[in-house]
């Protein structure tokens, strides 16, 4: 009860901080690399917030993180391709905006249902697709080791969304062997790269603070995850792990900012 507690009182505020307002365009390639990344978080969090209300989990939360999401693609769709530093960038981002089109029409205009999950399921993965290609041109143009550390730190805001998002697609159930195997490897992907940030010479003191404060979100949030076999279908576990990866995705966010800012 006392882990549930935590989960719920810091998922409250986490929708709120989970995404500071983002400046109005491209600052640099480092701000590229974040926001590009942030793009492959939010094909997952989109997809999340859908089932979320499918299963009628946390509805509000659910739609309003599915509205802001949505919202924030798009602004930031515009600010990426403003910014393609060469040809091949402005060719992939060019390609996600069709994705995008393709996306964003499975997830609005009608209620989520069963019958079109497997299909937004397959559209969002697409889209999380063309968005890394973009992050990783982008962090190709930057050409410095920083640009990586902020690919990865953000990379792991897109793993707290997708481990969520499958997630709630096992108890659907929509493909859910594949599901299962994808949370697998997404829970070592991230605990690896927790340790490489931490590691890494460029963390400041207050990253390495961010981290740790993300390691013991992590802990919520695994946890909530296991219970995926202890009766994932009713209502409290699903919440757990919506909320959960709402307070990582919270951190996660602030740690990739950090390292974006870090001048070398």
């Amino acid at each position: 009860m006392q882990r549930r507690s935590l989960i719920t009182a810091a998922g409250a505020s986490a929708l709120v901080l989970a995404l500071p307002t983002a400046t109005a365009q491209v600052v640099d390639l480092s701000d590229a690399i974040n926001k590009a990344g942030r793009q492959r978080m939010l094909s997952q969090r989109m997809g999340k917030a859908w089932l979320a209300l499918l299963l009628n989990v946390e509805k509000t939360s659910a739609q309003t993180v599915l509205d802001k999401s949505i919202a924030l693609f798009d602004r930031q769709l515009v600010e990426l391709k403003a910014f393609a530093p060469n040809p091949e960038v402005l060719a992939t981002y060019t390609k996600l905006e069709s994705a995008w089109s393709d996306y964003k029409g499975l997830l609005v205009g009608k209620a989520p249902s069963r019958e079109t999950a497997a299909a937004l399921l397959q559209q969002d993965a697409k889209v999380l697709a063309l968005a890394h290609q973009g992050t990783q041109q982008y962090e190709a143009a930057l050409a410095k080791p920083v640009g990586k550390l902020v690919n990865i730190a953000g990379r792991q805001r897109m793993l707290s969304q997708r481990m969520a998002k499958f997630y709630l697609a096992t108890t659907l159930p929509v493909d859910a062997a594949t599901a299962g195997v994808e949370i697998t490897k997404a829970r070592g992907e991230f605990t690896a790269a927790m340790g490489l940030l931490k590691n890494a010479p460029e963390a400041t003191d207050r990253i390495k603070s961010e981290l740790a404060l993300g390691e013991a979100q992590w802990v919520f949030f695994d946890s909530a995850l296991n219970n995926l076999q202890e009766g994932a279908q009713r209502p409290r576990p699903m919440a757990d792990v919506f909320l959960a990866s709402e307070n990582l995705l919270s951190v996660m966010d602030r740690v990739t900012g950090l390292y974006a800012a870090v001048k070398v």
